[in-house]
């Protein structure tokens, strides 16, 4: 199989970000790459991206700054690293959304822009929405496997920067098939999300965001990502309806943007996938949000390169800031959902991929 490139580039994503260059106005088209039709075949470079420790100390900052957000830590990961979720909860009567990133450590761009989300939360122009539904971040999940700290090799990977990232935690377990055990038997990470924000708290609303491969498209376009509701037959109907609502709020805002382009992911509907095995044990309505390209792997076309950086972090803030506004205004219980049922399928380019 052919490698990359691995040139060193000198700018650190995470230096970026605590610059606080990034914001969700800051990224004119011009600054997103060449959006998703293009085709990402530059150097990988995870040097550029948050590492675990300065999203440790990105959090404690935001913390101090922002009187409305409370850090704590949810459990521990298998290498004992700790798991923190960024919460504000104004009124336990508000609904509740949770946004988790990483359950695959090597799917990082969803968590920058979790991060920058958190940052924007902290501004003024917040307070209304704040005042009205509560929020839950779960950034980086997957610590380990961010860090590429795992009992099992990367000698394979694709990415350069002094650190690999894999898809599995250090036991070389997938956290996204998890989800139809008992708690008790559940993986560390799994298991502290469970326990300490699904069974702590009435969560409404839950978008579980990661990176499918590179190649999928629709007629013939690159897709910067896809979207799907719970497709378990366990599910209750009114559950799924409120997750094509939530779907509709996000494709909406995504293609009104002009450099987004969406598809329909062609998910399974087994119990042990997140987005179907949370909305069946707690009747949350959820959606799955595949950013396009992966930030590591063994297999290159997963990977995409660095230039297409910005428009995939622009697109998590936006899925998130449209999802928390339709809750707080109430718009989302009259959102057209009926575009769920000509949205086509996303179709690989290449190769079949691996996703969810």
């Amino acid at each position: 199989m052919k490698m990359m490139g691995k040139n060193v580039l000198t700018v650190s994503l995470a230096s970026v970000l605590a610059l606080g260059a990034l914001s969700t106005t800051a990224l004119p088209v011009g600054a997103v790459g060449n959006g998703p039709n293009y085709n990402g075949n530059e150097s990988i470079q995870t040097s550029m991206l948050t590492t675990y420790e300065e999203m440790v100390d990105y959090l404690k900052k935001q913390e101090a700054r922002q009187e409305a957000m409370k850090l704590e830590v949810i459990g521990q990961s298998v290498k004992g690293r700790d798991l923190y979720a960024a919460k504000y909860i104004s009124n336990e009567e508000n609904p509740t959304i949770v946004f988790v990133t990483q359950q695959h450590g090597n799917e990082q761009l969803a968590t920058e822009g979790a991060l920058e989300f958190i940052k924007h939360l902290g501004t003024g122009k917040t307070k209304n929405v704040l005042q009205n539904v509560n929020i839950i971040v779960v950034p980086m999940l997957n610590a380990d496997g961010a860090m590429g700290d795992v009992d099992f090799s990367t000698n394979d990977y694709v990415a350069a920067g002094g650190r690999h990232l894999t898809r599995t935690n250090a036991n070389d377990v997938d956290l996204n098939r998890e989800h139809a055990k008992e708690i008790i038997d559940m993986e560390p990470e799994a298991r502290a999300f469970y326990e300490n924000i699904l069974e702590k708290y009435k969560v409404d609303y839950l978008i579980d965001l990661h990176h499918q491969g590179t190649q999928s498209a629709i007629n013939d376009q690159y897709v910067s990502g896809s979207i799907l509701y719970p497709t378990n037959p366990n599910v209750d109907p009114a559950v799924v309806e409120k997750s094509r609502q939530l779907g509709a709020v996000v494709y909406h805002q995504i293609e009104s943007k002009g450099w987004g382009l969406l598809g329909k992911y062609n998910g399974g509907t087994g119990s042990n996938i997140g987005r179907n095995g949370i909305a069946e044990r707690y009747n949350v309505a959820t959606l799955l949000f595949e950013m396009r390209g992966m930030s590591d792997h063994f297999y290159e076309p997963y990977v995409l390169g660095q230039k297409s950086n910005g428009y995939l972090i622009r697109q998590s803030v936006e899925t998130l800031d449209a999802a928390v506004k339709a809750i707080a205004d109430g718009s989302i219980e009259n959102v057209d959902t009926s575009f769920w049922d000509t949205l086509p399928f996303q179709r690989n380019k290449a190769s079949e991929e691996e996703g969810e």
